[in-house]
Protein backbone atom coordinates (compact mmCIF):
# COMPACT_ATOMS: atom_id res chain seq x y z
CA UNK A 1 0.00 0.00 0.00
CA UNK A 2 1.59 3.27 -1.10
CA UNK A 3 1.15 5.90 1.63
CA UNK A 4 -0.46 9.24 0.90
CA UNK A 5 2.09 11.70 2.22
CA UNK A 6 1.06 15.33 2.63
CA UNK A 7 3.62 18.11 2.92
CA UNK A 8 3.76 21.27 5.03
CA UNK A 9 0.74 20.33 7.14
CA UNK A 10 -0.30 22.81 9.89
CA UNK A 11 -0.30 21.28 13.37
CA UNK A 12 -1.74 24.23 15.30
CA UNK A 13 -5.13 22.54 15.72
CA UNK A 14 -3.52 19.19 16.56
CA UNK A 15 -1.73 20.16 19.77
CA UNK A 16 -3.46 21.29 22.95
CA UNK A 17 -0.98 24.13 23.56
CA UNK A 18 -2.09 25.70 20.30
CA UNK A 19 1.48 26.23 19.11
CA UNK A 20 1.58 27.24 15.46
CA UNK A 21 3.73 24.51 13.91
CA UNK A 22 4.10 22.71 10.60
CA UNK A 23 4.96 19.10 9.80
CA UNK A 24 7.26 18.79 6.81
CA UNK A 25 5.59 15.46 5.98
CA UNK A 26 2.38 13.97 7.36
CA UNK A 27 0.35 10.75 7.12
CA UNK A 28 -2.96 9.99 8.81
CA UNK A 29 -2.99 6.32 9.81
CA UNK A 30 -6.49 4.85 9.89
CA UNK A 31 -5.60 1.24 9.02
CA UNK A 32 -2.86 -1.01 10.38
CA UNK A 33 -1.75 -1.88 6.82
CA UNK A 34 -0.76 1.75 6.18
CA UNK A 35 1.88 1.80 8.85
CA UNK A 36 4.78 -0.23 7.50
CA UNK A 37 4.74 1.35 4.00
CA UNK A 38 4.67 4.81 5.57
CA UNK A 39 7.65 4.04 7.79
CA UNK A 40 9.54 2.49 4.87
CA UNK A 41 8.85 5.67 2.90
CA UNK A 42 10.27 7.78 5.74
CA UNK A 43 13.44 5.68 5.86
CA UNK A 44 13.86 5.93 2.08
CA UNK A 45 13.65 9.71 2.35
CA UNK A 46 15.93 9.84 5.42
CA UNK A 47 13.22 11.26 7.65
CA UNK A 48 12.67 10.65 11.34
CA UNK A 49 9.28 9.25 12.36
CA UNK A 50 7.19 11.10 14.94
CA UNK A 51 3.90 9.73 16.27
CA UNK A 52 1.11 12.20 17.01
CA UNK A 53 -1.83 11.19 19.17
CA UNK A 54 -4.08 13.81 20.70
CA UNK A 55 -1.23 16.30 21.00
CA UNK A 56 -2.01 16.93 24.68
CA UNK A 57 1.44 16.35 26.17
CA UNK A 58 3.63 17.85 23.51
CA UNK A 59 5.61 21.01 22.81
CA UNK A 60 6.22 21.50 19.09
CA UNK A 61 8.97 23.32 17.25
CA UNK A 62 7.90 25.78 14.57
CA UNK A 63 8.81 23.22 11.90
CA UNK A 64 8.81 19.49 12.62
CA UNK A 65 11.14 18.08 9.98
CA UNK A 66 9.96 14.46 10.07
CA UNK A 67 7.22 12.15 8.89
CA UNK A 68 4.47 12.80 11.43
CA UNK A 69 2.13 9.83 11.80
CA UNK A 70 -1.28 10.87 13.10
CA UNK A 71 -2.56 7.68 14.74
CA UNK A 72 -6.28 7.28 14.16
CA UNK A 73 -6.67 3.49 14.42
CA UNK A 74 -10.14 2.77 15.89
CA UNK A 75 -11.37 -0.36 17.60
CA UNK A 76 -11.74 -2.28 20.88
CA UNK A 77 -12.44 -5.91 21.64
CA UNK A 78 -12.73 -8.34 24.52
CA UNK A 79 -9.84 -10.84 24.36
CA UNK A 80 -10.41 -13.12 27.36
CA UNK A 81 -12.66 -13.69 30.37
CA UNK A 82 -11.32 -15.32 33.54
CA UNK A 83 -13.08 -17.12 36.38
CA UNK A 84 -11.95 -14.57 38.99
CA UNK A 85 -13.91 -11.76 37.34
CA UNK A 86 -11.01 -10.34 35.35
CA UNK A 87 -11.30 -9.54 31.65
CA UNK A 88 -8.64 -8.81 29.06
CA UNK A 89 -9.49 -6.06 26.59
CA UNK A 90 -7.63 -4.64 23.60
CA UNK A 91 -7.97 -0.97 22.68
CA UNK A 92 -6.50 0.41 19.47
CA UNK A 93 -4.24 3.46 19.49
CA UNK A 94 -6.71 5.87 17.88
CA UNK A 95 -9.40 5.50 20.51
CA UNK A 96 -9.93 8.52 22.78
CA UNK A 97 -8.66 7.74 26.28
CA UNK A 98 -11.57 9.31 28.17
CA UNK A 99 -14.13 7.56 25.95
CA UNK A 100 -12.32 4.32 26.71
CA UNK A 101 -12.64 4.90 30.45
CA UNK A 102 -16.34 5.71 30.12
CA UNK A 103 -16.88 2.61 27.98
CA UNK A 104 -15.24 0.29 30.50
CA UNK A 105 -17.24 1.71 33.40
CA UNK A 106 -20.47 1.42 31.45
CA UNK A 107 -19.60 -2.22 30.73
CA UNK A 108 -19.28 -2.88 34.48
CA UNK A 109 -15.48 -3.09 34.31
CA UNK A 110 -13.43 -1.52 37.08
CA UNK A 111 -9.92 -0.15 37.31
CA UNK A 112 -9.77 2.90 35.05
CA UNK A 113 -12.31 5.12 36.80
CA UNK A 114 -9.60 7.23 38.50
CA UNK A 115 -8.11 8.00 35.08
CA UNK A 116 -11.19 9.68 33.63
CA UNK A 117 -10.92 12.91 31.64
CA UNK A 118 -7.18 12.57 30.99
CA UNK A 119 -6.79 14.06 27.50
CA UNK A 120 -5.27 12.24 24.56
CA UNK A 121 -5.56 8.94 22.76
CA UNK A 122 -5.04 5.36 23.91
CA UNK A 123 -1.78 4.98 22.01
CA UNK A 124 -0.16 7.75 24.03
CA UNK A 125 -1.14 6.30 27.40
CA UNK A 126 1.90 4.00 27.79
CA UNK A 127 4.31 6.69 26.59
CA UNK A 128 3.71 8.79 29.71
CA UNK A 129 2.45 5.91 31.84
CA UNK A 130 -0.51 8.18 32.52
CA UNK A 131 -1.77 8.36 36.07
CA UNK A 132 -4.07 10.22 38.43
CA UNK A 133 -5.45 9.90 41.94
CA UNK A 134 -3.25 6.97 42.95
CA UNK A 135 -3.69 4.87 39.80
CA UNK A 136 -1.30 4.47 36.86
CA UNK A 137 -1.76 2.75 33.53
CA UNK A 138 0.91 0.24 34.54
CA UNK A 139 -1.48 -1.08 37.22
CA UNK A 140 -3.64 -2.57 34.46
CA UNK A 141 -1.42 -2.83 31.39
CA UNK A 142 -0.68 -6.35 30.15
CA UNK A 143 1.15 -5.50 26.95
CA UNK A 144 1.53 -3.23 23.94
CA UNK A 145 1.41 -4.04 20.23
CA UNK A 146 4.02 -1.99 18.37
CA UNK A 147 5.80 -1.63 15.08
CA UNK A 148 9.55 -1.47 15.71
CA UNK A 149 11.03 1.00 13.21
CA UNK A 150 14.56 -0.11 14.06
CA UNK A 151 14.00 -3.85 13.58
CA UNK A 152 11.41 -3.19 10.86
CA UNK A 153 8.79 -5.56 12.20
CA UNK A 154 5.82 -6.04 14.50
CA UNK A 155 6.41 -6.85 18.17
CA UNK A 156 4.43 -7.45 21.32
CA UNK A 157 5.96 -5.88 24.42
CA UNK A 158 4.80 -7.12 27.80
CA UNK A 159 4.49 -4.59 30.60
CA UNK A 160 7.88 -5.50 32.04
CA UNK A 161 9.47 -4.73 28.66
CA UNK A 162 8.05 -1.21 28.55
CA UNK A 163 10.22 0.26 31.36
CA UNK A 164 7.22 2.01 32.84
CA UNK A 165 7.88 4.39 35.72
CA UNK A 166 6.54 7.73 36.90
CA UNK A 167 5.63 9.56 33.64
CA UNK A 168 8.30 7.66 31.76
CA UNK A 169 8.66 4.61 29.53
CA UNK A 170 10.71 2.87 26.87
CA UNK A 171 8.64 4.73 24.27
CA UNK A 172 9.65 8.11 25.67
CA UNK A 173 13.29 7.10 26.11
CA UNK A 174 13.58 5.82 22.53
CA UNK A 175 11.21 8.19 20.77
CA UNK A 176 10.77 7.45 17.10
CA UNK A 177 11.61 3.76 17.37
CA UNK A 178 8.23 2.30 18.33
CA UNK A 179 4.78 3.03 16.95
CA UNK A 180 2.08 1.86 19.35
CA UNK A 181 -0.95 0.41 17.57
CA UNK A 182 -2.87 -1.19 20.47
CA UNK A 183 -2.72 -1.86 24.19
CA UNK A 184 -4.10 -4.74 26.26
CA UNK A 185 -5.62 -3.98 29.66
CA UNK A 186 -6.64 -6.32 32.45
CA UNK A 187 -9.80 -5.06 34.13
CA UNK A 188 -12.13 -6.54 36.74
CA UNK A 189 -15.83 -6.83 37.45
CA UNK A 190 -15.03 -6.72 41.15
CA UNK A 191 -14.84 -3.12 42.37
CA UNK A 192 -11.82 -2.28 44.55
CA UNK A 193 -11.82 1.53 44.86
CA UNK A 194 -8.61 3.55 45.17
CA UNK A 195 -9.53 6.55 47.28
CA UNK A 196 -6.23 7.61 48.81
CA UNK A 197 -5.77 10.90 46.96
CA UNK A 198 -7.34 14.34 47.31
CA UNK A 199 -11.09 14.70 46.86
CA UNK A 200 -11.63 10.95 46.49
CA UNK A 201 -10.96 10.53 50.21
CA UNK A 202 -14.42 11.93 50.85
CA UNK A 203 -15.92 8.86 49.18
CA UNK A 204 -14.24 6.41 51.54
CA UNK A 205 -16.71 4.49 53.66
CA UNK A 206 -19.67 5.46 51.47
CA UNK A 207 -22.15 2.60 51.34
CA UNK A 208 -22.76 1.07 47.93
CA UNK A 209 -20.04 3.08 46.22
CA UNK A 210 -19.63 2.27 42.52
CA UNK A 211 -16.97 2.83 39.86
CA UNK A 212 -19.44 5.14 38.11
CA UNK A 213 -19.60 7.40 41.18
CA UNK A 214 -15.82 7.50 41.48
CA UNK A 215 -15.50 8.37 37.80
CA UNK A 216 -18.07 11.15 38.15
CA UNK A 217 -16.19 12.59 41.13
CA UNK A 218 -12.92 12.53 39.16
CA UNK A 219 -14.58 14.24 36.20
CA UNK A 220 -16.15 16.94 38.39
CA UNK A 221 -12.83 17.56 40.15
CA UNK A 222 -10.82 17.83 36.96
CA UNK A 223 -13.38 20.11 35.33
CA UNK A 224 -13.28 22.43 38.33
CA UNK A 225 -9.49 22.67 38.33
CA UNK A 226 -8.31 22.23 34.75
CA UNK A 227 -9.06 24.40 31.70
CA UNK A 228 -10.62 23.00 28.54
CA UNK A 229 -7.86 23.17 25.88
CA UNK A 230 -10.45 24.03 23.23
CA UNK A 231 -11.19 27.22 25.17
CA UNK A 232 -7.79 27.92 26.76
CA UNK A 233 -4.77 26.26 25.12
CA UNK A 234 -2.76 24.34 27.72
CA UNK A 235 -0.51 21.36 28.23
CA UNK A 236 -2.15 20.06 31.38
CA UNK A 237 0.28 19.21 34.18
CA UNK A 238 3.54 20.58 32.81
CA UNK A 239 5.97 19.42 35.51
CA UNK A 240 6.47 16.07 37.18
CA UNK A 241 6.00 15.82 40.92
CA UNK A 242 9.63 15.67 42.13
CA UNK A 243 10.93 12.75 44.17
CA UNK A 244 13.18 13.61 47.13
CA UNK A 245 14.79 11.78 50.02
CA UNK A 246 13.69 12.14 53.64
CA UNK A 247 16.47 14.59 54.49
CA UNK A 248 15.38 16.97 51.72
CA UNK A 249 11.75 16.75 52.76
CA UNK A 250 12.62 17.49 56.39
CA UNK A 251 14.81 20.43 55.36
CA UNK A 252 11.95 21.97 53.39
CA UNK A 253 9.45 21.35 56.18
CA UNK A 254 11.49 23.36 58.67
CA UNK A 255 10.45 26.46 56.73
CA UNK A 256 7.34 25.14 55.00
CA UNK A 257 5.53 22.87 57.53
CA UNK A 258 2.49 22.56 55.25
CA UNK A 259 4.51 20.92 52.47
CA UNK A 260 2.31 18.57 50.43
CA UNK A 261 4.12 15.25 50.08
CA UNK A 262 3.38 11.56 49.66
CA UNK A 263 5.46 8.64 50.91
CA UNK A 264 6.70 6.23 48.23
CA UNK A 265 7.44 2.54 48.57
CA UNK A 266 11.17 3.01 47.95
CA UNK A 267 11.60 5.36 50.91
CA UNK A 268 11.45 8.53 48.83
CA UNK A 269 8.85 11.27 48.99
CA UNK A 270 6.83 12.69 46.11
CA UNK A 271 6.30 16.43 46.43
CA UNK A 272 3.31 18.18 44.86
CA UNK A 273 4.85 20.28 42.08
CA UNK A 274 1.74 22.46 41.85
CA UNK A 275 2.03 23.34 45.53
CA UNK A 276 5.71 24.24 45.14
CA UNK A 277 4.96 26.49 42.16
CA UNK A 278 2.09 28.19 43.97
CA UNK A 279 4.15 28.85 47.09
CA UNK A 280 6.87 30.27 44.85
CA UNK A 281 4.35 32.94 43.86
CA UNK A 282 3.68 31.92 40.26
CA UNK A 283 0.05 30.81 40.30
CA UNK A 284 -1.88 32.96 37.83
CA UNK A 285 1.31 34.69 36.65
CA UNK A 286 2.55 34.83 33.06
CA UNK A 287 5.27 36.26 30.82
CA UNK A 288 4.97 39.00 28.20
CA UNK A 289 3.80 36.49 25.58
CA UNK A 290 0.95 35.30 27.81
CA UNK A 291 2.43 31.93 28.72
CA UNK A 292 1.96 31.21 32.40
CA UNK A 293 0.50 29.16 35.24
CA UNK A 294 -3.25 28.63 35.33
CA UNK A 295 -5.07 30.70 37.93
CA UNK A 296 -6.85 27.66 39.42
CA UNK A 297 -3.96 25.16 39.27
CA UNK A 298 -0.37 26.34 39.18
CA UNK A 299 0.88 23.08 37.69
CA UNK A 300 -0.99 23.71 34.44
CA UNK A 301 0.86 25.75 31.80
CA UNK A 302 -1.49 27.86 29.69
CA UNK A 303 -0.89 29.57 26.35
CA UNK A 304 -3.90 31.84 25.70
CA UNK A 305 -2.20 33.84 22.92
CA UNK A 306 -0.92 30.69 21.18
CA UNK A 307 2.68 31.80 21.57
CA UNK A 308 5.51 29.79 20.06
CA UNK A 309 7.97 27.35 21.57
CA UNK A 310 10.47 30.03 22.64
CA UNK A 311 7.92 31.71 24.93
CA UNK A 312 6.93 28.34 26.42
CA UNK A 313 10.56 27.43 27.13
CA UNK A 314 11.10 30.87 28.64
CA UNK A 315 8.29 30.32 31.14
CA UNK A 316 9.39 26.76 31.85
CA UNK A 317 12.90 27.92 32.77
CA UNK A 318 11.49 30.78 34.86
CA UNK A 319 9.34 28.39 36.91
CA UNK A 320 12.21 25.93 37.36
CA UNK A 321 14.57 28.68 38.54
CA UNK A 322 12.03 30.15 40.98
CA UNK A 323 11.21 26.76 42.55
CA UNK A 324 14.87 25.81 42.84
CA UNK A 325 15.70 29.17 44.46
CA UNK A 326 12.80 28.79 46.89
CA UNK A 327 13.02 25.12 47.82
CA UNK A 328 16.29 23.76 46.42
CA UNK A 329 14.29 21.30 44.31
CA UNK A 330 14.59 20.82 40.56
CA UNK A 331 11.43 20.42 38.50
CA UNK A 332 11.43 18.24 35.40
CA UNK A 333 8.98 18.95 32.55
CA UNK A 334 6.46 16.24 31.76
CA UNK A 335 5.69 16.82 28.03
CA UNK A 336 7.76 15.63 25.10
CA UNK A 337 9.56 18.26 23.05
CA UNK A 338 9.75 18.00 19.26
CA UNK A 339 12.61 20.14 18.09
Amino acid sequence: MTPTVSQKVPLGALNSLGVSATASHFVEVTERAQLQPAIDWAHQHELDVRVLGGGSNLVLAQTVHALVLAMRLPGREQRAVYDNGDELWRFNAGETWHDTVVFTVEQGLCGLENLALIPGLVGAAPVQNIGAYGVELSDHLVGVEVYDCQLKGWRYLHTADCRLSYRDSLFKQEEGRFVITAIDLLLSRIFSPRLDYGPLKSLAGQSGLTAQQVMEEVIATRQSRLPDPTELPNAGSFFKNPLVDTATRERIMTEWPNLVSFAQEDGLWKLAAGWLIEQAGLKGKHNAQGVGCYEKQALVLVNPLRAGTAAILDWQHHVQARVEDTFGVQLEPEPRFWR
